[in-house]
C-alpha cells in the first residue's frame, strides 16, 4: 500500500479536492494540517523543495506537487504507477509531474 502524505489548510480549496480525488480511489493518506503550526509549515516548505503552497502532496516520499500535479498523473493514467512503486524506490520521472 502506497504510503500518501498530504499537508493542508483548513480554508484551502485545492486540499479539499486533493482529499476528494484521493478519496475517490478508496485511498488512504495521512493529513498533516499546517494552518498554525509554523514548524509543520516549515518541514512541509523543506521537504518540497522550498513550495509555500498548499496542499503538498507526497506518495511514498517522493514529492508530487500540488492538487493540479496530482490531477494531472491522475488523468493521465501515471498515478497508478506512482501508487505501485515502493517507498524509496518510485519511478525516476522528470521533475515536472506532468511529465512523469
Amino acid at each position: 500500500m502506497a504510503q500518501i502524505t498530504l499537508y493542508t489548510t483548513q480554508l484551502c480549496g485545492y486540499c479539499r479536492a486533493a482529499k476528494q480525488l484521493l478519496m475517490s480511489k478508496g485511498l488512504d493518506f495521512e493529513e498533516i494540517a499546517v494552518d498554525w503550526d509554523p514548524e509543520l509549515r516549515e518541514q512541509m516548505t523543506e521537504r518540497a523543495g522550498g513550495q509555500r503552497t498548499v496542499p503538498q502532496i507526497f506518495i511514498n516520499e517522493r514529492h508530487v506537487g500540488g492538487y493540479q500535479d496530482l490531477a494531472t498523473l491522475d488523468r493521465d493514467g501515471k498515478l497508478q504507477t506512482w501508487l505501485d512503486a515502493e517507498a524509496g524506490t518510485a519511478p525516476q520521472f522528470a521533475e515536472d509531474p506532468a511529465k512523469a
